[in-house]
Order: structure tokens, then C-alpha cells, then sequence
């Protein structure tokens, strides 16, 4: 039996790694393809770069054997990714009061995808209108920046600015997504530093491995939102995906609310190319 690693965005990841890791936000889905099926019985984008990898000696470890080329035809091929079978379909499984250092009326509530994928988080704050755009950050985790305080990006200063800033503000919400390194997880984002410091930008890093510049979804930020009640957001946020991405699948967005902190010796270049490379409003 053979298997293909179908990746979320037209560019496929060269990926090698744990079995246990490949169901996460970010990495290549997985389909099992039997000897003689048509590939657009187990595939579902029109056009994919594939990566076929053979199951080795280990059922915990993939060999990648080969890159081909394929047409996939497919009635559903104009969907994204996110449309297709239980695509990021979340449910409510935990909630529990969690004071925070800068917000203490803070309450913490997990989403578990139907697919088997890590949880996602979100933190509301005081009691927030649902009548009213809510205030509202989409922070994509990041264990560098969150939790090590790393220089190499703001993610760390974004995520306890924008904890600060709906605090003062009485409520919103803090969506903490299990999106780490824009989607391609933390293993992939050190390969992707390890680029950088040999000359390649954020953007060109992820590209040389095989991913989109960005791997996010937003049907899960937007999924959060409607069952917490908020159809309408102010989003605090410099990227206009974030904007288009929420609204495409439903939330409005009535006002864009800039999120940006100084640069540093070490983020610098990483920031500037997030504005020339990425649209971001800096």
C-alpha cells in the first residue's frame, strides 16, 4: 500500500516525520491510496504536486520515495481544502474560569476538531455583547514567541498586547489557534529558521520547503466565533487575510484594528517582509 500526502495549498510539503504528527494543523493530509484506485478516488484538489511515500520498516516512520506530477479530476476541485470531508468541524469539550495575570475576568475554552486534531483555545474576557462587534485577536500559537519570549518574531508581544488591550477595553476574545509557524508547525518553522540564517526571508524559507508562504486556515477561527455566539468582530489585526479570511466564511468584519509593536535587531527583516512580501500593514 502506498500513500499520498496531499497538501492543504497547491504546493505539497516535503514532509518526513511522525505518524502521530501528520493529522496536525499544518502538515499534509493523509490519505491511504490502494494499488490500482484512481488517484481521484482518495484525492481532492484538481491539481496537486504529490509526494508518494512507501511505509517502511517502522509503521511510526514514512520514507519519501518519489515526486510526481498528476491531474486529479475532481466535481469538487474549485473547493479549498477547508470544504472538504469533516474539514475542521470543532466542538465545545472544556471551559473554566482562568484568571490572568492582565486580565483576571478571563475564562479559558477548548475546541477539539472532529478530525482528531489539536485543540484550539479560545480566551473571553469579561462578558462580552453579542450584539455588538466583539472585540477579537486571532493569534496563531507559537512556542518561541508565546512562550520563550524569542526575539526572531513579535508573536510574544502580540498575544499579551492583545490580552492587555481587551482588558482595558472591559471584554473581547483571544482566539489561540494551533496553527504554529503560520501552519507548518515547530519542527518546519526551525527548518525554516535555519534557512533564514542562511539568507532567505520568511516567505522564501517556507517556499524552499515545499509550503505556501502561509498554511493557515480561518474556517476554525470563524467556527470559534459562531459558537461562542459573535457573528460581528472588531479584529485587532495588520493582516488583511485575517480580514477576507473571516469574512468569507461568515464574520463580518466591522472594523480593523491595527496590532503592530517596534521592531527589534532580530525581527526587523522578518516584519519588513511580512509588509513587502505578505500585505501586512505595518
Amino acid at each position: 500500500m502506498d500513500t499520498v500526502a496531499a497538501g492543504f495549498g497547491q504546493r505539497l510539503a516535503a514532509f518526513q516525520g511522525d505518524t502521530a504528527a501528520l493529522g496536525q494543523a499544518g502538515y499534509p493530509r493523509v490519505v491511504e491510496h490502494q494499488r490500482g484506485q484512481r488517484l481521484n478516488q482518495c484525492c481532492h484538489r484538481q491539481q496537486q504536486r504529490l509526494k508518494i511515500i512507501r511505509r517502511g520498516g517502522s509503521h511510526q516512520r514514512f520514507q519519501a520515495t518519489g515526486v510526481v506530477e498528476v491531474e486529479i479530476p475532481h466535481p469538487q476541485a474549485h473547493q479549498p481544502a477547508e470544504e472538504g470531508p469533516a474539514a475542521q468541524r470543532l466542538t465545545q469539550v472544556a471551559a473554566s474560569r482562568v484568571p490572568l495575570a492582565d486580565a483576571e475576568n478571563a475564562r479559558l475554552i477548548a475546541f477539539r476538531p472532529e478530525d482528531g486534531g489539536t485543540e484550539h483555545f479560545a480566551i473571553v474576557i469579561g462578558d462580552p455583547s453579542r450584539s455588538e462587534p466583539v472585540l477579537t485577536r486571532l493569534h496563531s500559537e507559537c512556542f518561541t514567541g508565546d512562550l520563550l519570549g524569542s526575539l526572531r518574531c513579535d508573536c510574544g508581544e502580540q498575544l499579551r498586547g492583545a490580552i492587555r488591550e481587551i482588558a482595558a477595553g472591559g471584554s473581547g476574545v483571544l482566539l489561540y489557534l494551533a496553527q504554529e509557524g503560520r501552519g507548518i508547525g515547530l519542527i518546519n518553522k526551525l527548518r525554516a529558521y535555519q534557512l533564514q540564517d542562511q539568507g532567505f526571508d520568511t516567505v522564501d524559507a517556507n517556499l524552499r520547503l515545499g509550503f505556501e508562504s502561509d498554511e493557515r486556515l480561518f474556517l476554525p477561527a470563524a467556527t470559534m466565533l459562531r459558537l461562542l455566539g459573535f457573528g460581528k468582530v472588531r479584529l485587532m489585526t495588520n493582516n488583511p487575510d485575517k480580514v477576507s479570511g473571516l469574512e468569507r466564511w461568515g464574520v463580518q468584519v466591522a472594523e480593523r484594528v491595527p496590532h503592530a509593536f517596534p521592531a527589534n535587531d532580530h525581527n526587523a527583516f522578518y516584519l519588513s517582509t511580512k509588509a513587502e512580501k505578505s500585505g501586512h500593514l505595518l
